[in-house]
């Protein structure tokens, strides 16, 4: 069904796997799309409550996919609609997950850069292993942090730290980014699993309609707080960001999926 995530399910635990281990789980635009696809779907799932998002081999995700596509057939990006198109697919992935009726839980270890922080941003809870390391490169890449990563950034840990992570682009170890509330849990490499596991089953325990209730209410509170963000043109920064003389030569515009 899917290409790039790999979806194991477990009575009411899913398990979603972004699955490109051998580019290290780099963004491109089909998984942007089937990450989007998948959590959109889980509106009409009933039987999931909880949802547990990683990544397969060495890191959680490591990013935006510059490298040039695997299939030379895929086309590139014609005119600014398209590249508009392109930009909003990441930002429709992590209101997909923000919007999800059941519980997200991010498990990240490696590296979580750039859009991987987007999406375990949008997710209920962050796991880390404590040799996890986050980063946003965006400024250092010519182009700003899209995917409304910035609104989410400055709800989650503050404008102060928010400011430090997107201008900085500096590596957050795990106690740090735990510190500061960019993960809910910093634990050893080997007991992650562990952690990540007692804190779905925790949910999975919660009477439900009032674990559901109490979750539209903190969301709903997020929104609001995130009302008058820029977040809705991410698409048209990101077109005019890539062209600009700055980005060339460091960033490259996703290739559009066949």
């Amino acid at each position: 069904m899917f290409e790039t995530i790999e979806v194991e399910r477990s009575g009411a635990l899913t398990r979603v796997w972004l699955n490109r281990p051998h580019r290290r789980n780099a963004v491109d635009a089909r998984m942007m799309r089937e990450v989007g696809d998948f959590f959109l779907g889980l509106e009409t799932d009933f039987e999931t409550r909880v949802v547990v998002l990683g990544g397969r081999g060495l890191g959680f995700c490591s990013g935006a996919d510059r490298k040039p596509s695997e299939s030379s057939e895929t086309p590139r990006p014609r005119g600014d609609r398209e590249r508009r198109w392109l930009g909003q697919l990441g930002r429709r992935a992590t209101r997909a997950i923000e919007a999800c009726e059941a519980v997200t839980i991010a498990r990240v270890h490696g590296h979580a850069i750039g859009g991987g922080v987007c999406f375990a941003l949008s997710c209920d809870f962050r796991i880390a292993a404590r040799d996890a390391v986050f980063r946003v490169p965006e400024v250092d890449l010519g182009m700003p942090l899209s995917w409304a990563g910035v609104p989410r950034l400055i709800h989650e840990i503050g404008a102060a730290r928010a400011r430090e992570v997107v201008l900085m682009c500096d590596d957050i170890d795990a106690e740090r980014a735990e510190s500061w509330g960019m993960v809910h849990r910093a634990v050893d490499a080997d007991a992650l699993d562990d952690e990540v596991e007692r804190w779905a089953q925790r949910m999975l325990e919660k009477p439900e309609m009032a674990l559901q209730m109490a979750k539209t209410n903190l969301r709903g509170y997020a929104l609001r707080a995130a009302l008058g963000d820029a977040s809705e043109a991410d698409g048209d920064l990101i077109a005019v960001a890539a062209r600009s003389a700055s980005a060339q030569g460091r960033f490259a515009m996703p290739e559009k999926d066949s």
